[in-house]
């Protein structure tokens, strides 16, 4: 039997239920590829699965590797081609490992010219950020963008693709973030900590609410009759959709999905220098609990990512 290191946990828990453990290696099945992880992204979604997930049969989603083998039917990659993506979300992936399986289009070409540790960082939170403003509420050039939590892993990508879209970006932020949340193309950032931004804000055709709780039913004060408000925190209350409807906005949480053309996109926007991922912090796979610890204080800037292979 091949085995490899892996992230596992016996039940729900805090970090410390998290354990490297041996285990059996996956084997691509027919249409899969089976990619030795260099990389992984973390995620709030990972502590959130870790938290409630009961026996979780692996944590993780954000991948870069290199494929290792392909199983019957596989034609898109071979082995030794360097990808990165977001496999089998929201199932379990088991990305907190040195290799891990999935439908080749759930990977797409690694993006020249960045690591594996950037390239890791990528799929779930540019994905995330790329179908609400572009699938979802379709942002158009012109349009006024507010953005919470601009300065974490999805806001600060949801920046730079709103601005790539030609919208006037307005994000929130603590004040010792602000110069960052600038650099990355807003045209003003909120210190949600000193204003309310319900007052402070007026007039948006869209806004990306990462945080949730009472966030949805006050940015609703902060957009026109007729905008969209996307949620990315479930769940989205009935006094919020019923006050939305009123006035013409559509409002709604959506959830994240493998996407190879918006990949594709999104590696093309990297190369070409238009994109770029932030690094909060770098752990080795074994301190995976040391990662979530610190990824749930809140307070990250940009991602968090696992070294697994060299």
């Amino acid at each position: 039997m091949n085995t490899m290191r892996a992230i596992v946990q016996d039940g729900p828990g805090g970090p410390e239920v998290l354990r490297i453990a041996e285990v059996e290696r996956p084997e691509p099945d027919r249409v899969e590829v089976l990619v030795r992880v260099h990389a992984a992204g973390v995620n709030p979604a990972d502590w959130k699965t870790r938290a409630g997930g009961g026996s979780v049969p692996g944590l993780g989603w954000d991948v870069s590797g290199v494929v290792e083998a392909v199983g019957p039917g596989v034609t898109l990659y071979e082995p030794g081609d360097e990808v990165f993506g977001m496999p089998r979300f929201p199932h379990p992936a088991g990305a907190y490992a040195e290799y891990v399986t999935a439908p080749p289009r759930h990977f797409a070409r690694k993006p020249a010219g960045i690591d594996h540790v950037q390239a890791a960082a990528l799929p779930l939170a540019a994905l995330t950020a790329w179908q609400g403003l572009i699938d979802t509420a379709g942002v158009q050039a012109g349009q006024r963008v507010l953005i919470h939590a601009a300065a974490g892993g999805v806001g600060h990508l949801a920046v730079q693709i709103a601005k790539l879209k030609g919208a006037y970006v307005i994000g929130t932020a603590r004040e010792a973030k602000h110069e960052f949340v600038r650099g990355l193309g807003a045209d003003e950032v909120v210190d949600y900590t000193k204003v309310d931004f319900a007052e402070a804000v007026r007039e948006v055709d869209v806004v990306l609410d990462t945080i949730g709780g009472d966030y949805g039913l006050r940015s609703l004060e902060t957009l026109r009759d007729g905008g969209t408000l996307v949620s990315y925190v479930p769940p989205v209350e009935d006094d919020l959709l019923a006050a939305a409807e009123k006035r013409g906005i559509k409002a709604g949480w959506t959830l994240v999905e493998p996407d190879y053309a918006a990949m594709k996109e999104i590696a093309a926007l990297v190369e070409a220098g238009r994109l770029r991922v932030a690094i909060d912090s770098v752990f080795p796979l074994e301190d995976a609990a040391k990662a979530h610890e610190h990824g749930e204080t809140g307070r990250t800037t940009g991602k968090i990512v696992l070294t697994v292979a060299p």
